[in-house]
Protein backbone atom coordinates (compact mmCIF):
# COMPACT_ATOMS: atom_id res chain seq x y z
CA UNK A 1 0.00 0.00 0.00
CA UNK A 2 1.45 3.39 -1.05
CA UNK A 3 1.94 6.37 1.26
CA UNK A 4 -1.35 7.86 0.04
CA UNK A 5 -3.45 4.70 0.23
CA UNK A 6 -5.11 3.69 3.51
CA UNK A 7 -7.82 1.44 4.82
CA UNK A 8 -9.56 4.19 6.80
CA UNK A 9 -9.30 7.98 6.74
CA UNK A 10 -10.56 9.98 9.72
CA UNK A 11 -11.49 13.63 9.17
CA UNK A 12 -10.71 15.72 12.25
CA UNK A 13 -8.04 15.32 14.94
CA UNK A 14 -10.20 16.30 17.88
CA UNK A 15 -10.99 13.79 20.59
CA UNK A 16 -13.72 12.15 18.50
CA UNK A 17 -11.53 11.53 15.46
CA UNK A 18 -8.50 10.45 17.46
CA UNK A 19 -10.62 8.12 19.61
CA UNK A 20 -11.96 6.54 16.42
CA UNK A 21 -8.45 6.04 15.03
CA UNK A 22 -7.21 4.55 18.30
CA UNK A 23 -10.14 2.12 18.52
CA UNK A 24 -9.54 0.97 14.92
CA UNK A 25 -5.86 0.34 15.55
CA UNK A 26 -6.40 -1.43 18.86
CA UNK A 27 -9.04 -3.78 17.46
CA UNK A 28 -7.22 -4.48 14.20
CA UNK A 29 -3.52 -3.50 14.13
CA UNK A 30 -3.38 -4.53 10.48
CA UNK A 31 -5.58 -1.61 9.44
CA UNK A 32 -3.77 1.41 8.03
CA UNK A 33 -5.40 4.56 9.41
CA UNK A 34 -4.77 8.21 8.58
CA UNK A 35 -6.16 11.22 10.48
CA UNK A 36 -6.55 14.50 8.56
CA UNK A 37 -6.73 17.82 10.43
CA UNK A 38 -7.28 21.28 8.96
CA UNK A 39 -5.72 23.12 11.90
CA UNK A 40 -2.04 23.27 12.79
CA UNK A 41 -2.78 21.48 16.07
CA UNK A 42 -4.79 18.57 17.45
CA UNK A 43 -7.51 18.80 20.08
CA UNK A 44 -10.48 20.29 18.25
CA UNK A 45 -12.51 22.34 20.70
CA UNK A 46 -10.04 21.62 23.49
CA UNK A 47 -6.90 23.76 23.60
CA UNK A 48 -4.61 24.41 26.56
CA UNK A 49 -2.30 27.40 26.85
CA UNK A 50 0.57 28.48 29.09
CA UNK A 51 -0.43 31.67 30.90
CA UNK A 52 1.43 33.78 33.43
CA UNK A 53 -0.04 33.30 36.91
CA UNK A 54 0.86 33.87 40.56
CA UNK A 55 3.31 30.96 40.79
CA UNK A 56 4.87 31.37 37.37
CA UNK A 57 3.38 29.79 34.25
CA UNK A 58 0.34 27.52 34.51
CA UNK A 59 -1.65 25.53 31.95
CA UNK A 60 -5.16 26.87 31.33
CA UNK A 61 -7.93 25.44 29.18
CA UNK A 62 -9.27 27.90 26.63
CA UNK A 63 -11.94 25.48 25.43
CA UNK A 64 -13.65 22.41 26.88
CA UNK A 65 -12.28 21.71 30.33
CA UNK A 66 -14.63 19.69 32.55
CA UNK A 67 -15.07 15.97 33.08
CA UNK A 68 -17.21 13.95 35.47
CA UNK A 69 -17.19 10.66 37.33
CA UNK A 70 -20.39 9.77 35.47
CA UNK A 71 -18.66 10.24 32.10
CA UNK A 72 -17.28 6.73 31.74
CA UNK A 73 -15.60 7.12 28.35
CA UNK A 74 -13.43 10.10 29.21
CA UNK A 75 -12.64 8.88 32.72
CA UNK A 76 -11.48 5.55 31.32
CA UNK A 77 -9.28 7.35 28.80
CA UNK A 78 -7.80 9.57 31.52
CA UNK A 79 -6.87 6.49 33.55
CA UNK A 80 -5.39 4.70 30.53
CA UNK A 81 -3.25 7.73 29.68
CA UNK A 82 -1.99 8.05 33.25
CA UNK A 83 -3.48 11.51 33.81
CA UNK A 84 -5.14 12.95 36.89
CA UNK A 85 -8.16 15.07 37.68
CA UNK A 86 -8.91 17.52 40.46
CA UNK A 87 -12.24 18.85 41.78
CA UNK A 88 -13.60 22.10 40.40
CA UNK A 89 -13.12 24.72 43.10
CA UNK A 90 -16.44 26.19 44.26
CA UNK A 91 -15.73 27.55 47.73
CA UNK A 92 -15.94 31.23 48.63
CA UNK A 93 -18.17 34.12 47.63
CA UNK A 94 -20.13 33.85 44.40
CA UNK A 95 -21.71 36.72 42.50
CA UNK A 96 -25.14 36.46 40.91
CA UNK A 97 -26.43 39.14 38.54
CA UNK A 98 -29.41 38.62 36.23
CA UNK A 99 -32.22 40.86 35.07
CA UNK A 100 -30.25 43.54 33.26
CA UNK A 101 -27.52 46.05 34.16
CA UNK A 102 -29.68 47.84 36.72
CA UNK A 103 -30.75 44.71 38.58
CA UNK A 104 -29.46 44.10 42.07
CA UNK A 105 -26.12 42.28 42.36
CA UNK A 106 -26.40 39.42 44.83
CA UNK A 107 -23.74 37.31 46.51
CA UNK A 108 -23.97 33.89 48.07
CA UNK A 109 -21.70 31.16 49.46
CA UNK A 110 -23.97 28.12 49.17
CA UNK A 111 -24.42 25.89 46.11
CA UNK A 112 -27.16 28.05 44.59
CA UNK A 113 -28.35 31.67 44.72
CA UNK A 114 -31.07 32.71 47.13
CA UNK A 115 -34.59 32.80 45.71
CA UNK A 116 -37.81 34.24 47.03
CA UNK A 117 -40.11 31.52 48.41
CA UNK A 118 -42.39 31.78 45.37
CA UNK A 119 -39.46 31.62 42.93
CA UNK A 120 -38.07 28.61 44.78
CA UNK A 121 -41.44 26.91 44.50
CA UNK A 122 -41.57 27.83 40.81
CA UNK A 123 -38.09 26.44 40.22
CA UNK A 124 -39.04 23.18 41.94
CA UNK A 125 -42.19 22.65 39.90
CA UNK A 126 -40.61 23.44 36.54
CA UNK A 127 -37.62 21.24 37.30
CA UNK A 128 -40.01 18.43 38.14
CA UNK A 129 -41.80 18.90 34.81
CA UNK A 130 -38.55 18.87 32.84
CA UNK A 131 -37.06 15.89 34.68
CA UNK A 132 -40.28 13.92 34.34
CA UNK A 133 -40.26 14.53 30.58
CA UNK A 134 -36.54 13.80 30.33
CA UNK A 135 -37.08 10.32 31.78
CA UNK A 136 -39.45 9.50 28.90
CA UNK A 137 -36.90 10.39 26.20
CA UNK A 138 -35.13 7.86 24.01
CA UNK A 139 -31.76 9.47 23.28
CA UNK A 140 -31.07 7.04 20.43
CA UNK A 141 -34.47 7.63 18.83
CA UNK A 142 -36.05 10.76 20.32
CA UNK A 143 -39.02 10.68 17.95
CA UNK A 144 -40.20 7.45 19.58
CA UNK A 145 -40.68 9.39 22.84
CA UNK A 146 -44.18 10.41 23.98
CA UNK A 147 -45.40 13.70 22.45
CA UNK A 148 -42.17 13.98 20.47
CA UNK A 149 -43.61 15.99 17.58
CA UNK A 150 -45.30 18.42 19.97
CA UNK A 151 -42.09 18.98 21.93
CA UNK A 152 -40.06 19.38 18.73
CA UNK A 153 -42.52 21.97 17.42
CA UNK A 154 -41.71 24.34 20.28
CA UNK A 155 -38.58 25.99 21.63
CA UNK A 156 -37.23 25.92 25.15
CA UNK A 157 -38.43 29.53 25.41
CA UNK A 158 -41.97 28.47 24.43
CA UNK A 159 -41.99 25.92 27.23
CA UNK A 160 -40.72 28.52 29.70
CA UNK A 161 -43.43 31.00 28.73
CA UNK A 162 -46.10 28.35 29.23
CA UNK A 163 -44.99 26.70 32.45
CA UNK A 164 -42.75 29.11 34.38
CA UNK A 165 -44.60 31.44 36.73
CA UNK A 166 -42.00 33.98 37.87
CA UNK A 167 -39.75 36.40 36.04
CA UNK A 168 -36.81 35.38 38.21
CA UNK A 169 -36.93 31.72 37.16
CA UNK A 170 -37.43 32.67 33.50
CA UNK A 171 -34.28 34.77 33.67
CA UNK A 172 -32.37 31.93 35.33
CA UNK A 173 -33.40 29.40 32.68
CA UNK A 174 -32.54 31.81 29.88
CA UNK A 175 -29.09 32.23 31.44
CA UNK A 176 -28.72 28.44 31.67
CA UNK A 177 -29.41 28.15 27.93
CA UNK A 178 -26.63 30.63 27.18
CA UNK A 179 -24.22 28.80 29.50
CA UNK A 180 -24.97 25.28 28.22
CA UNK A 181 -25.49 25.97 24.50
CA UNK A 182 -24.12 29.45 23.84
CA UNK A 183 -27.54 30.22 22.32
CA UNK A 184 -30.82 31.76 23.40
CA UNK A 185 -33.64 29.53 24.61
CA UNK A 186 -35.69 30.72 21.61
CA UNK A 187 -33.20 29.01 19.26
CA UNK A 188 -33.29 25.52 20.78
CA UNK A 189 -35.90 22.83 20.13
CA UNK A 190 -37.49 21.80 23.41
CA UNK A 191 -37.28 18.13 22.40
CA UNK A 192 -33.57 18.60 21.66
CA UNK A 193 -33.13 20.15 25.11
CA UNK A 194 -34.84 17.13 26.68
CA UNK A 195 -32.68 14.74 24.64
CA UNK A 196 -29.52 16.65 25.61
CA UNK A 197 -30.51 16.50 29.29
CA UNK A 198 -31.35 12.79 29.05
CA UNK A 199 -27.94 12.08 27.49
CA UNK A 200 -26.37 13.64 30.62
CA UNK A 201 -28.58 11.75 33.05
CA UNK A 202 -30.67 14.74 34.10
CA UNK A 203 -31.02 18.49 33.74
CA UNK A 204 -29.17 19.55 36.87
CA UNK A 205 -26.14 17.50 35.81
CA UNK A 206 -25.65 20.02 32.99
CA UNK A 207 -25.25 22.85 35.48
CA UNK A 208 -23.78 21.59 38.74
CA UNK A 209 -20.37 20.63 40.14
CA UNK A 210 -21.74 17.94 42.46
CA UNK A 211 -20.57 14.30 42.09
CA UNK A 212 -21.63 13.00 38.70
CA UNK A 213 -22.39 16.44 37.30
CA UNK A 214 -20.79 17.90 34.20
CA UNK A 215 -18.48 20.36 35.96
CA UNK A 216 -17.22 18.01 38.67
CA UNK A 217 -13.53 17.70 37.71
CA UNK A 218 -10.80 19.32 35.66
CA UNK A 219 -7.76 17.61 34.17
CA UNK A 220 -4.32 18.38 35.57
CA UNK A 221 -2.25 19.89 32.80
CA UNK A 222 -5.28 20.65 30.61
CA UNK A 223 -7.60 18.67 28.38
CA UNK A 224 -5.67 19.13 25.13
CA UNK A 225 -3.08 16.64 26.34
CA UNK A 226 -5.71 13.91 25.96
CA UNK A 227 -5.47 14.43 22.20
CA UNK A 228 -1.72 14.88 22.26
CA UNK A 229 -1.22 11.59 24.09
CA UNK A 230 -3.59 9.81 21.72
CA UNK A 231 -1.42 11.01 18.83
CA UNK A 232 1.60 9.46 20.53
CA UNK A 233 -0.24 6.12 20.62
CA UNK A 234 -1.59 6.35 17.07
CA UNK A 235 1.72 7.57 15.67
CA UNK A 236 2.54 11.12 14.63
CA UNK A 237 3.14 9.93 11.08
CA UNK A 238 -0.53 8.91 10.95
CA UNK A 239 -1.81 12.42 11.72
CA UNK A 240 -1.51 15.11 9.04
CA UNK A 241 -1.99 18.69 10.13
CA UNK A 242 -2.86 21.56 7.81
CA UNK A 243 -4.85 19.20 5.58
CA UNK A 244 -8.35 20.63 5.23
CA UNK A 245 -10.67 18.14 3.53
CA UNK A 246 -12.42 19.66 0.52
CA UNK A 247 -14.04 16.71 -1.29
CA UNK A 248 -14.89 13.09 -0.54
CA UNK A 249 -15.67 11.00 -3.63
CA UNK A 250 -16.72 7.37 -3.22
CA UNK A 251 -17.32 4.74 -5.87
CA UNK A 252 -17.80 0.99 -5.80
CA UNK A 253 -14.08 0.32 -5.24
CA UNK A 254 -12.65 3.07 -3.04
CA UNK A 255 -12.97 6.57 -1.68
CA UNK A 256 -10.85 9.53 -2.80
CA UNK A 257 -10.32 12.28 -0.24
CA UNK A 258 -8.98 15.56 -1.57
CA UNK A 259 -7.41 17.99 0.91
CA UNK A 260 -5.58 21.30 0.81
CA UNK A 261 -2.36 19.29 1.10
CA UNK A 262 -3.01 16.54 -1.44
CA UNK A 263 -5.18 13.52 -2.19
CA UNK A 264 -5.44 10.14 -0.48
CA UNK A 265 -7.54 7.05 -1.17
CA UNK A 266 -9.14 4.63 1.28
CA UNK A 267 -11.88 2.09 1.80
CA UNK A 268 -13.84 3.90 4.52
CA UNK A 269 -14.07 7.43 5.96
CA UNK A 270 -15.08 8.67 9.41
CA UNK A 271 -16.07 12.35 9.43
CA UNK A 272 -15.49 13.54 12.99
CA UNK A 273 -15.55 17.32 12.61
CA UNK A 274 -18.45 19.51 13.86
CA UNK A 275 -21.65 19.13 11.86
CA UNK A 276 -21.61 22.59 10.28
CA UNK A 277 -18.03 22.00 9.07
CA UNK A 278 -18.88 18.56 7.70
CA UNK A 279 -21.53 20.33 5.61
CA UNK A 280 -18.83 22.42 3.91
CA UNK A 281 -17.17 19.33 2.40
CA UNK A 282 -18.26 18.43 -1.15
CA UNK A 283 -19.43 14.84 -1.47
CA UNK A 284 -19.66 12.78 -4.65
CA UNK A 285 -22.20 11.37 -5.06
CA UNK A 286 -24.11 14.05 -3.16
CA UNK A 287 -25.33 13.30 0.33
CA UNK A 288 -29.00 12.36 0.77
CA UNK A 289 -31.27 15.41 0.98
CA UNK A 290 -32.12 14.65 4.60
CA UNK A 291 -28.47 14.68 5.63
CA UNK A 292 -27.80 17.90 3.71
CA UNK A 293 -30.77 19.65 5.26
CA UNK A 294 -29.82 18.50 8.75
CA UNK A 295 -26.22 19.74 8.67
CA UNK A 296 -27.25 23.05 7.12
CA UNK A 297 -29.64 23.75 10.00
CA UNK A 298 -27.54 22.97 13.07
CA UNK A 299 -26.49 26.35 14.49
CA UNK A 300 -23.46 26.34 16.73
CA UNK A 301 -23.20 28.36 19.92
CA UNK A 302 -21.11 31.51 20.20
CA UNK A 303 -18.97 32.01 23.27
CA UNK A 304 -15.88 33.98 24.12
CA UNK A 305 -13.90 32.49 26.98
CA UNK A 306 -11.72 34.73 29.08
CA UNK A 307 -9.26 33.92 31.83
CA UNK A 308 -7.85 36.48 34.24
CA UNK A 309 -5.02 35.51 36.59
CA UNK A 310 -4.33 37.27 39.90
CA UNK A 311 -1.66 37.30 42.62
CA UNK A 312 -4.16 35.54 44.92
CA UNK A 313 -7.05 33.23 44.19
CA UNK A 314 -9.73 35.82 43.59
CA UNK A 315 -11.03 34.52 40.25
CA UNK A 316 -10.79 31.26 38.38
CA UNK A 317 -12.20 31.48 34.86
CA UNK A 318 -15.47 32.30 33.21
CA UNK A 319 -17.43 32.19 30.00
CA UNK A 320 -19.81 34.76 28.60
CA UNK A 321 -21.11 35.99 25.29
CA UNK A 322 -18.99 38.96 24.25
CA UNK A 323 -18.97 40.34 20.72
CA UNK A 324 -18.16 44.03 21.03
CA UNK A 325 -15.12 45.86 19.71
CA UNK A 326 -11.54 44.67 19.67
CA UNK A 327 -9.70 42.68 22.33
CA UNK A 328 -8.62 45.79 24.26
CA UNK A 329 -12.22 46.99 24.51
CA UNK A 330 -13.44 43.58 25.60
CA UNK A 331 -10.62 43.27 28.14
CA UNK A 332 -11.47 46.66 29.63
CA UNK A 333 -15.17 45.74 29.76
CA UNK A 334 -14.43 42.41 31.44
CA UNK A 335 -12.10 43.94 34.04
CA UNK A 336 -14.61 46.73 34.68
CA UNK A 337 -17.30 44.13 35.34
CA UNK A 338 -15.02 42.18 37.66
CA UNK A 339 -14.28 45.34 39.62
CA UNK A 340 -18.02 45.97 39.85
CA UNK A 341 -18.65 42.45 41.13
CA UNK A 342 -15.54 41.67 43.19
CA UNK A 343 -14.17 45.03 44.27
CA UNK A 344 -11.32 47.37 43.24
CA UNK A 345 -8.62 44.74 43.81
CA UNK A 346 -9.91 42.96 40.69
CA UNK A 347 -8.24 45.67 38.60
CA UNK A 348 -4.79 44.46 39.73
CA UNK A 349 -4.40 41.37 37.60
CA UNK A 350 -1.39 39.52 36.22
CA UNK A 351 -2.65 38.39 32.82
CA UNK A 352 -5.78 38.56 30.67
CA UNK A 353 -6.41 36.00 27.94
CA UNK A 354 -9.42 35.39 25.73
CA UNK A 355 -10.51 33.09 22.94
CA UNK A 356 -13.41 33.82 20.61
CA UNK A 357 -14.21 30.40 19.18
CA UNK A 358 -16.34 31.87 16.40
CA UNK A 359 -13.19 33.43 14.93
CA UNK A 360 -11.30 30.14 14.73
CA UNK A 361 -11.79 29.08 11.11
CA UNK A 362 -12.08 25.36 11.72
CA UNK A 363 -14.36 25.70 14.75
CA UNK A 364 -16.76 28.51 13.91
CA UNK A 365 -18.14 28.64 17.45
CA UNK A 366 -18.63 26.54 20.56
CA UNK A 367 -19.58 24.54 22.52
CA UNK A 368 -21.94 22.45 20.35
CA UNK A 369 -24.26 22.39 17.35
CA UNK A 370 -27.91 22.32 18.42
CA UNK A 371 -31.16 21.44 16.69
CA UNK A 372 -33.84 24.00 16.02
CA UNK A 373 -37.57 23.06 16.07
CA UNK A 374 -38.50 20.45 13.47
CA UNK A 375 -35.00 19.09 12.87
CA UNK A 376 -35.45 16.03 15.06
CA UNK A 377 -38.89 15.34 13.58
CA UNK A 378 -37.79 15.29 9.97
CA UNK A 379 -34.04 14.74 9.83
CA UNK A 380 -32.71 13.06 13.00
CA UNK A 381 -32.25 9.56 11.47
CA UNK A 382 -29.54 10.96 9.17
CA UNK A 383 -27.46 12.24 12.11
CA UNK A 384 -25.61 8.93 12.57
CA UNK A 385 -26.74 6.91 9.54
CA UNK A 386 -23.72 6.04 7.35
CA UNK A 387 -23.74 7.13 3.71
CA UNK A 388 -22.21 4.22 1.89
CA UNK A 389 -18.78 3.86 3.49
CA UNK A 390 -18.82 7.34 5.07
CA UNK A 391 -19.50 7.26 8.80
CA UNK A 392 -20.28 10.15 11.17
CA UNK A 393 -18.72 10.93 14.55
CA UNK A 394 -18.30 14.12 16.64
CA UNK A 395 -19.84 14.94 20.01
CA UNK A 396 -23.07 16.10 18.34
CA UNK A 397 -23.76 12.46 17.37
CA UNK A 398 -23.21 11.04 20.86
CA UNK A 399 -25.89 9.38 22.97
CA UNK A 400 -24.03 9.76 26.29
CA UNK A 401 -23.12 13.28 27.36
CA UNK A 402 -23.77 14.74 23.92
CA UNK A 403 -21.90 18.03 23.49
CA UNK A 404 -19.19 17.16 26.02
CA UNK A 405 -15.69 15.68 25.83
CA UNK A 406 -17.16 12.34 26.85
CA UNK A 407 -19.63 12.50 23.98
CA UNK A 408 -16.84 13.12 21.50
CA UNK A 409 -14.98 10.01 22.66
CA UNK A 410 -18.09 7.83 22.71
CA UNK A 411 -19.10 8.94 19.21
CA UNK A 412 -15.63 8.27 17.81
CA UNK A 413 -15.55 4.79 19.29
CA UNK A 414 -19.05 4.05 17.99
CA UNK A 415 -18.13 5.12 14.44
CA UNK A 416 -14.99 2.97 14.60
CA UNK A 417 -17.06 -0.05 15.58
CA UNK A 418 -19.32 0.57 12.58
CA UNK A 419 -16.30 0.57 10.27
CA UNK A 420 -14.90 -2.60 11.87
CA UNK A 421 -18.27 -4.33 11.51
CA UNK A 422 -18.27 -3.39 7.83
CA UNK A 423 -14.64 -4.05 6.91
CA UNK A 424 -13.45 -6.78 9.28
CA UNK A 425 -16.35 -8.18 11.34
CA UNK A 426 -14.14 -10.98 12.66
CA UNK A 427 -12.39 -8.40 14.87
CA UNK A 428 -15.63 -7.95 16.86
CA UNK A 429 -17.53 -10.32 19.09
CA UNK A 430 -21.05 -11.36 18.18
CA UNK A 431 -22.35 -9.17 21.00
CA UNK A 432 -20.49 -6.17 19.60
CA UNK A 433 -21.77 -6.86 16.09
CA UNK A 434 -25.31 -7.02 17.43
CA UNK A 435 -24.77 -3.73 19.27
CA UNK A 436 -23.57 -2.02 16.09
CA UNK A 437 -26.60 -3.27 14.14
CA UNK A 438 -28.93 -2.19 16.94
CA UNK A 439 -27.35 1.26 17.00
CA UNK A 440 -27.87 1.70 13.28
CA UNK A 441 -31.52 0.70 13.70
CA UNK A 442 -31.98 3.29 16.48
CA UNK A 443 -32.88 0.67 19.06
CA UNK A 444 -33.12 2.07 22.55
CA UNK A 445 -31.76 0.15 25.56
CA UNK A 446 -33.76 2.16 28.06
CA UNK A 447 -32.05 3.02 31.30
CA UNK A 448 -33.74 2.43 34.60
CA UNK A 449 -35.44 5.58 35.75
CA UNK A 450 -33.98 7.16 38.84
CA UNK A 451 -37.41 8.32 39.87
CA UNK A 452 -40.36 5.96 39.64
CA UNK A 453 -43.63 7.29 38.31
CA UNK A 454 -45.32 7.05 41.71
CA UNK A 455 -42.47 8.92 43.39
CA UNK A 456 -42.53 11.62 40.73
CA UNK A 457 -46.27 12.15 41.08
CA UNK A 458 -45.90 12.18 44.84
CA UNK A 459 -43.28 14.93 44.56
CA UNK A 460 -45.45 16.90 42.19
CA UNK A 461 -48.35 16.56 44.60
CA UNK A 462 -46.22 17.91 47.43
CA UNK A 463 -45.09 20.85 45.28
CA UNK A 464 -48.62 21.74 44.20
CA UNK A 465 -49.91 21.46 47.75
CA UNK A 466 -47.16 23.80 48.92
CA UNK A 467 -47.99 26.18 46.09
CA UNK A 468 -51.62 26.26 47.16
CA UNK A 469 -50.66 26.95 50.78
CA UNK A 470 -48.29 29.74 49.77
CA UNK A 471 -50.94 31.31 47.54
CA UNK A 472 -53.53 31.16 50.32
CA UNK A 473 -51.07 32.73 52.74
CA UNK A 474 -50.33 35.58 50.36
CA UNK A 475 -54.04 36.22 49.84
CA UNK A 476 -54.47 36.41 53.60
CA UNK A 477 -51.40 38.67 53.99
CA UNK A 478 -51.49 41.08 51.03
CA UNK A 479 -48.82 43.30 52.58
CA UNK A 480 -46.26 40.48 51.98
CA UNK A 481 -46.88 40.02 48.27
CA UNK A 482 -44.47 42.70 47.14
CA UNK A 483 -41.70 41.17 49.22
CA UNK A 484 -42.13 37.79 47.61
CA UNK A 485 -41.96 38.83 43.94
Amino acid sequence: MSENQFDVVVVGAGLSGLSAARRLQKRNPQLSVLVLEARDRVGGRTVSKDLLAANGVDQWDMGGQWVSSSQTHVMELIRELGLEVFPQYTEGKKVHHVGGPHAKIKTYTSSMPSYSPLALLDFTQVLWRIDHLTQTISVEDPMSSPNAELHDSMTLHTFMEKYVWTTQVKEELALCSRIVFGLEASQVSFLYFLMYSAAAGGTLRLLETTPGSGQEFRVKGGTQQLSEKLVEQIGKERVRLGAAVMTICQNSENIKVTTSAGTVTCKAVIVACPSHLAAQIRYEPALPAERQRLTQCLPIGHMTKFIVTYPTAKLDDAMKQVTMGDMEERRDAVISSLVKYLGPEASTYIHYEEKDWAKEEWSGGCPVNVMTPGMLTYYHPSLRKPFGRIHWAGTETATQWCGYINGAIQAGQRAAMEVLAQMCPSSLSQEELDAVRASLKHSDPRKDSKCTSSKCYYLFGVVMTAAALVSAYLLAKPELRFKWF
